[in-house]
């Protein structure tokens, strides 16, 4: 298989393998709007809106049928893992043009479904990232729910974001990851790095929303939607490089925060298990899923950005198409020339 030909998603249909990665989903979605409040269900509304107009644009300049089309609900999967990489109340444009670049780029410039090398939501995600650096690091510094009432929330969206606000650095605060990345810039002490991120059982503050994506991620490979090549062998490598770079060096993340902070677990049972963009033979996954975990952990560990989730998986799409030349290659009989 080359990377023009269209890969198949799976047994399943896309509509039944996309309503369940959906249900898959809720407990996470779920979670975190409970910690972050009106902020993130106005970025998954303006999101799924967004994408799914985006997708209609596409299929009818294409001349394709839109209705057909749009029932495989793959645009709204693509819309909800942006939004769920999003801090709360941003500018109304930041996740509508991250809908727009992955559904338009890096989906229908490549042919749509099945013929894209990357991985939609990602490419949305990472292009905003590099653009509005400042904006997507304005997290609620106590994530407390719905207290700030949904007008308020709709007027903060639509007049600008957190940043207009006078008084947006009261409000905001680094995540457990950004906070790592400073202290260890600065050379500060282990154990202050420790007290400042470590959460109950993971990083503070987002441990509890990758348990929820865990257990959104456990029910899809017992429903046989996804297998557990990737996931276990991207949380595998990830905990291992920790573990031997925490022999070696001294502020280092814990292997905890490591798999129970950022975007990990989504990650793991969500982005990378993409069908379309991740390796077709489970040699191959296996493969991608490792190259992908070590990734995270180098750009967590040295990078400039703190989760490196979205990077790790691009980089790990370029390298797809290699992988499936080379598992053809092994697989091929003694006889085959």
């Amino acid at each position: 298989m080359t990377a023009f030909e269209p890969k198949a998603i799976g047994p399943k249909s896309v509509t039944s393998t996309m309503q369940m990665v959906l249900l898959a989903l809720l407990p996470g979605c779920l979670v975190f709007t409970y910690q972050n409040g009106w902020g993130s269900v106005i970025n998954l509304v303006l999101a799924v809106l967004s994408a799914i107009a985006f997708e209609a644009l596409a299929l009818k300049l294409r001349k394709r049928s839109v209705i057909s089309a749009l029932s495989d609900y793959s645009a709204i999967v693509t819309a909800v893992l942006i939004a769920l990489c999003l801090p709360p109340l941003l500018p109304w444009w930041i996740p509508v043009l991250a809908c727009g670049f992955a559904i338009l780029l890096a989906k229908h410039a490549f042919g749509g479904i099945g013929y894209n090398l990357f991985n939609p939501a990602m490419v949305g995600y990472a292009i905003i990232l590099i653009s509005f650096p400042t904006e997507l690091s304005l997290w609620l510094a106590q994530p407390d729910g719905f207290s700030t009432s949904l007008n308020d929330s709709i007027g903060t969206v639509f007049n600008g974001g957190l940043a207009a606000l006078p008084q947006w650095d009261a409000l905001t605060g680094a995540t457990a990851l950004d906070q790592y990345r400073d202290l260890r810039l600065q050379g500060t002490d282990t154990d202050l790095i420790t007290t400042q991120t470590q959460g109950l059982f993971g990083a503070r503050q987002s441990e509890w929303i990758n348990l929820a994506y865990l257990l959104g991620g456990a029910w899809l490979l017992r429903m046989r939607v996804i297998n557990w090549h990737i996931p276990i062998s991207l949380l595998a490598t990830l905990a291992i490089c920790t573990l031997l770079h925490n022999a070696l060096l001294s502020n280092t993340l814990s292997v905890s925060i490591n798999l129970f902070g950022g975007a990990t677990m989504l990650c793991a049972f969500f982005i990378s298990t993409d069908p379309v963009s991740a390796a077709t033979s489970n040699r191959g996954r296996i493969i991608y899923a490792c190259l992908t975990g070590f990734l995270v952990y180098l750009i967590r560990s040295y990078g400039a950005f703190p989760d490196g989730v979205a990077f790790a998986v691009l980089l790990s799409n370029c390298a797809t198409p290699a992988l499936d030349r080379f598992d053809s290659w092994l697989s091929r009989s003694p006889n085959e020339t």
